[in-house]
């Protein structure tokens, strides 16, 4: 304990250091994090990828201000060998936090929890507090920042200077999300003042500019570069735009003054839609924001890399505006200090040609983000029809035990989901939910078995199947930190001794385990599951949901089977995944059957995708159907 409050663990991977970096790079961006937030409340362990690495070497990329410690793999606690470093784990606890956004967020969070004065760092979280909050299997942006650029410049640094035959195209897609229009909280207003301050420099711009082109002109010819050299030094006299007003006077805790007249009629009067739009200052739009922490040292050590080796990187024009930017915010080059960073300077950054720059922004399709057409018209018929005629139909297995089920009564009340905040109704058909998966849970396993709930929410599969297998090792995967929270009081209350609680996206979960189970894992989860039981070569009790959301992912397209594949395309699943979301109880019951239908086609195709695994998979409803109107359970059993 510090000071009353609970000492956690940080463990941080480490590979090797060169200069002033620390690898993998997602550690050097938790230790800046760190000495940015000036917090003292983690015992930090760097975790060297080999018994081999030498700890004597390490120093120099360290803070000044922090003391680090090296453990070993093996010595890890259980829970974090089950994970992906970053991870962070009370001393002797059961809940772990693992991935870079999850740990950076906790980071974040803990500080300003033990200090209320430091607002600064708790607004690194931006508006709503969701800055790299979605998991990065489904937010491009976050995949981005989390792994697309660490890995893109771990890349660059590892490989030998010939073979950088051009800029990496993780960073020049960043380059162009930096010069995508900005939408913030009430950005109408700013647009309009942006509007109104773009017509005053009109009318002051004009009469300047004219009285320079009438200068300029001379019969020797040199309007051109004369011109050019007079835009530099207008650029140079040129105040602060809006945005940088906006964003650095938030910085320093002052507000813009208020206009004291109203806005002119013709201001007011202005479409939204021909309002200037806004101008990035930082990665995520105005404000500095976590985004910024983790791409800082990112897109330093490209840029010193790039120096190194004579490339010149301002036909990143954007970027080498953010970069410079960035440094100017209170208390980053202090940050940079402890920790080593020497920035690079405008005059170390020269540019290309624009024809140079337009040569090198090619970004490959898998990164780019998809714009599907999701406007079918039509119902799902024709593609019902198409499947019918090449023998494909939806098929449900029987239920092994229709009629099993716990004895709810007899059980602690912290087992029960109707211990939440449910009402009655809902807290029955969850409970007969949960008879159909533990029912097939307990069936299949045996003592000693490692059962992992994923997609856990608020723990009521993990906990009921915790208590139910004293002998079985139960893990709780979850993404929000506040479900799992509640899984852990709920646990505690109880006393359960072989529960784990986990805080991460599924691919941060690298444990070995023998069951899989999900209830109304959504979208494309139920096939991260399937994907993460099949490499670990374990069986699954899975009911799918929100079918609506299922589309292509850079891990996933759909159809997923061979056999699909051969007579679906891509549009023609989506469209029986958007109306197997058609099952709502208050809809007509033949469209409810069509759903029904649908939601058997699209769990066929994932259950021969998984056969084609070698698993043996049966697709049946649970009983009552009346349980959820996502009544579809996938039961799979690696042969």
């Amino acid at each position: 304990m510090k000071g009353g409050v609970t000492e956690e663990h940080l463990y941080l991977a480490y590979s090797h250091q060169f200069e002033d970096c620390i690898f993998p790079l997602h550690t050097s961006v938790s230790l800046f994090l760190l000495s940015y937030c000036d917090c003292k409340l983690f015992k930090v362990f760097l975790v060297p990828s080999s018994d081999s690495t030498d700890d004597q070497v390490f120093g120099k990329a360290q803070p000044d201000d922090l003391e680090v410690h090296f453990v070993s793999r093996c010595q890890l606690p259980l829970v974090v060998q089950s994970c992906c470093l970053p991870a962070i784990v009370e001393e002797k606890g059961k809940f772990c936090r693992a991935g870079l956004s999850v740990v950076l967020r906790h980071i974040i969070q803990k500080t300003y929890e033990v200090d209320p004065s430091k607002k600064l760092v708790l607004e690194l979280l931006g508006f709503k507090k969701t800055c790299l909050k979605a998991c990065a299997e489904v937010s491009q942006w976050t995949r981005l920042c989390e792994i697309s650029i660490p890995q893109a410049v771990e890349s660059l640094l590892n490989a030998s200077p010939d073979q950088y035959q051009a800029i990496p195209p993780e960073v020049l897609l960043l380059e162009k999300k930096l010069g995508e229009p900005v939408r913030v909280h009430n950005d109408d207003k700013i647009r309009r003042q942006k509007l109104q301050q773009q017509k005053a420099d009109d009318k002051t711009a004009a009469p300047a500019l004219a009285k320079r082109a009438t200068k300029n002109l001379s019969p020797e010819g040199n309007q051109v570069d004369q011109a050019q050299k007079e835009i530099v030094e207008i650029k140079d006299q040129e105040p602060a735009s809006l945005e940088q007003r906006v964003a650095f006077s938030k910085l320093v805790g002052q507000e813009i003054p208020a206009t004291t007249s109203r806005e002119p009629s013709h201001i007011r009067k202005t479409k939204t839609s021909d309002l200037p739009p806004l101008e990035h200052v930082f990665a995520e739009g105005l404000y500095f924001t976590l985004a910024d922490v983790v791409l800082l040292p990112c897109i330093h050590q490209f840029l010193v890399f790039s120096k190194k080796h004579n490339k010149k990187v301002l036909d990143l024009p954007l970027i080498s505006s953010w970069y410079h930017r960035v440094q100017e915010v209170p208390g980053v080059k202090s940050t940079a200090a402890k920790c080593n960073m020497q920035f690079l300077q405008f005059p170390d950054l020269l540019s290309f040609p624009d024809e140079q720059l337009r040569a090198f922004c090619i970004i490959p399709d898998d990164l780019e983000e998809e714009h599907e057409d999701n406007q079918f018209i039509g119902g799902p018929r024709p593609t019902m029809t198409k499947l019918m005629e090449s023998g494909i139909e939806a098929k449900f297995s029987p239920h092994p035990c229709p009629r099993w089920t716990l004895d709810w009564n007899s059980l602690p009340a912290a087992v029960s989901p109707g211990e939440g905040k449910m009402s009655s109704d809902r807290a029955l058909r969850k409970q007969q939910q949960l008879n159909n998966l533990v029912s097939m849970v307990t069936k299949l396993s045996k003592p000693g078995d490692v059962i992992v709930d994923f997609c856990s929410g608020g723990g009521h599969v993990g906990i009921v199947l915790a208590h139910m297998l004293p002998s079985c090792q139960v893990v709780l995967i979850e993404n929000k930190e506040l479900s799992l929270e509640r899984a852990k009081d709920r646990s505690d209350e109880l006393r359960l001794h072989n529960i784990w609680f986990i805080q991460a996206n599924l691919d941060y979960f690298k444990g070995t385990f023998n069951i899989g189970v999900a209830l109304h894992a959504c979208g494309v989860a139920t096939d991260m599951v399937i994907e993460h039981c099949i490499e670990a070569h374990a069986a699954f009790v899975i009911c799918p949901c929100c079918y609506g959301f299922i589309q292509n992912t850079v891990k996933f397209t759909f159809p997923r089977s061979h056999r699909f594949k051969e007579v679906l395309s891509y549009k023609e699943h989506m469209i029986l995944c958007r109306f197997a979301d058609q099952t709502a109880v208050q809809l007509p019951p033949e469209r409810r059957l069509i759903g029904k239908h649908c939601m058997g086609l699209v769990d066929l195709d994932r259950a021969w995708a998984a056969e084609g695994c070698n698993y043996s998979v049966q697709v049946m409803s649970m009983e009552p159907e009346s349980c959820s109107p996502k009544n579809n359970m996938v039961v799979g059993v690696p042969i």
